[in-house]
C-alpha cells in the first residue's frame, strides 16, 4: 500500500512562490516611491537636514524602512535629485505628444524651473564632495540634454525657432534665471524664460 502523500502539481509552489515575491516586490517599490516623492517636498521646505521622522510621516512609512532602503542621508539626497531629474526629464516626450513643438519647449522650461527652484537647497550638500553625489552630474547631462534637444529640434525643423541653440547653454541660462529668482519678484522667472524663448524664435 502507497501511503505517501500526494504530489503538489508541477508548478504550483514556484507559481505561489514566485506571487508572494512579486506583492513583496510591489510594496518595496511602494514604500521607495512614497519616501521619495515625501522626501522631496520635506527638502523643498525645510532643506536636506530637516528631521528623517518628518519625511516618514509624510512617506506613511516606518523608520527603518527608510534606513533600509537608504542607510545614509546622503543615499536618499542622492535619491530624490535623481528621481526629480528622471521625472522633469520624461515630462518632456510628454509635452511634446501634447503641443505642438514650440509651446512643447515652453511648458518644459517652465518644469525645469520648478526643478531648479525646488533644488536650491540641495546645492551645498550636492557639492560637498560626499561619495553618494559623484555621479549626479553626469546623470543630470545625461537625461536633461536629450530631452532639451528634442524639443529643440522639433521646434527648429517646424521653422518656429532658430536652429543654432545649443542644449547645454540654455540649461544654463534658465538654471541662472531660476537660481536669482528669490531675490528678485516673483515674476521675474517666467519673464526671462518667455524672454529667452523670444529670442531664440530671432532668426538674426
Amino acid at each position: 500500500m502507497n501511503s505517501s502523500a500526494p504530489s503538489a502539481e508541477p508548478g504550483t509552489a514556484t507559481a505561489v512562490d514566485g506571487a508572494a515575491d512579486r506583492r513583496v516586490r510591489a510594496d518595496a517599490q511602494r514604500n521607495i516611491d512614497a519616501l521619495l516623492t515625501a522626501a522631496a517636498e520635506v527638502f523643498a521646505e525645510c532643506g536636506v537636514d530637516a528631521p528623517v521622522r518628518d519625511i516618514t510621516k509624510k512617506a506613511g512609512v516606518g523608520t527603518g524602512t527608510l534606513y533600509r532602503h537608504y542607510p545614509q542621508r546622503s543615499d536618499l539626497v542622492a535619491a530624490v535629485y535623481r528621481h526629480e531629474v528622471d521625472a522633469c526629464a520624461d515630462a518632456a516626450a510628454r509635452f511634446a505628444e501634447e503641443y505642438e513643438p514650440v509651446e512643447a519647449l515652453v511648458r518644459w522650461l517652465e518644469r525645469l524651473q520648478g526643478f531648479f527652484a525646488t533644488k536650491r537647497g540641495l546645492a551645498s550638500a550636492l557639492h560637498s564632495g560626499d561619495p553618494a553625489y559623484e555621479n549626479l552630474p553626469a546623470h543630470f547631462r545625461g537625461r536633461f540634454v536629450p530631452a532639451l534637444s528634442a524639443l529643440l529640434d522639433a521646434a527648429a525643423e517646424a521653422g518656429q525657432i532658430r536652429k543654432d541653440v545649443r542644449p547645454d547653454e540654455l540649461l544654463h541660462a534658465v538654471a541662472q534665471i531660476s537660481m536669482a529668482a528669490p531675490m528678485l519678484d516673483e515674476g521675474y522667472v517666467d519673464r526671462m524664460t518667455r524672454l529667452l524663448v523670444d529670442g531664440l524664435r530671432y532668426s538674426g
